[in-house]
């Protein structure tokens, strides 16, 4: 992205999907400063069909869209987007980091909805750090994004049973999650590693459940840094074409003769 490369976990390898969970996209590159907005980030594109989600780490966030919305989010803010029937937006660091430099981490992801739910109208949801609910697990650090964990819940709407977490701990740390036996859940380590279930993990590996039982226990070897992304399979054909994620070829198709007609709204940036 950007003339960068970045990590993909998912899709990876043979793994197409983690239902209901379709991409994971890391990126960590520092911005050397002195640079426009307008030649950063992506500008105006659309979707379809699911929420693109992304949790910033390091730096600055900046959300354009075509409903309106203008936001930016810091480290251990979330952007929520549902997609819906369709959006146009853009996706940049903000102005300040652009111009002056400095690290930007984040991970965006990708979440599908239920066929029920793809054309419904799209809407954007900003969740800053103070406003995401913390669990402390031992000396772990536990951010409740979306869904009910330890009893607190996250304020991100969902469209299928889902908790998504994110998370950080010392090295030395032992703790238990737990997530509804039904889930398929995933963790994805930022940095540091990790004993999942007796399964070792480093920097940028994934570790997945599927349907494995209520518990994971984790303990940490290394000051680290995670994601946990969990929900329940929605088991619906998925087809997908570049931004777009339906069920069937013709609703791709659908999708795109939308797309030229600006159908699913247009976004022009006011960029210096």
């Amino acid at each position: 992205m950007g003339g960068h490369l970045l990590d993909q976990p998912l899709p990876a390898n043979e793994i197409r999907q983690i239902d209901p969970f379709l991409l994971i996209h890391h990126w960590n590159h520092p911005l050397k400063g002195g640079q426009k907005q307008a030649d950063v980030g992506v500008g105006p594109h659309p979707h379809r069909g699911f929420s693109p989600v992304t949790f910033v780490f390091k730096g600055t966030a900046h959300h354009r869209d075509s409903l309106g919305n203008d936001a930016i989010v810091g480290p251990g803010g979330t952007q929520w987007m549902h997609a819906g029937k369709g959006i146009t937006h853009s996706e940049r660091p903000g102005k300040n980091l652009v111009e002056h430099g400095g690290d930007n981490e984040f991970i965006q992801f990708w979440v599908n909805s239920p066929a029920k739910h793809k054309m419904e109208p799209p809407y954007y949801h900003p969740l800053s750090d103070e406003d995401t609910p913390k669990v402390s697990k031992g000396q772990a650090t536990i951010a409740v994004v979306a869904g009910e964990f330890d009893g607190i819940k996250g304020p991100m709407k969902t469209y299928s049973p889902q908790t998504l977490l994110r998370g950080e701990a010392p090295a030395g740390a032992l703790f238990t999650l737990d997530l509804p036996q039904s889930f398929n859940a995933l963790i994805y380590l930022l940095n540091g590693s990790l004993v999942v279930d007796g399964n070792k993990a480093k920097d940028k590996d994934m570790v997945w459940f599927n349907n494995d039982g209520e518990s994971i226990h984790i303990e940490v070897t290394e000051a680290s840094r995670f994601i946990v992304l969990s929900g329940e399979p929605i088991n619906e054909p998925v087809a997908s074409y570049g931004p777009i994620v339906m069920n069937t070829q013709s609703e791709i198709m659908d999708a795109l003769q939308d797309i030229q007609s600006n159908g699913m709204g247009v976004l022009i940036e006011d960029l210096e």
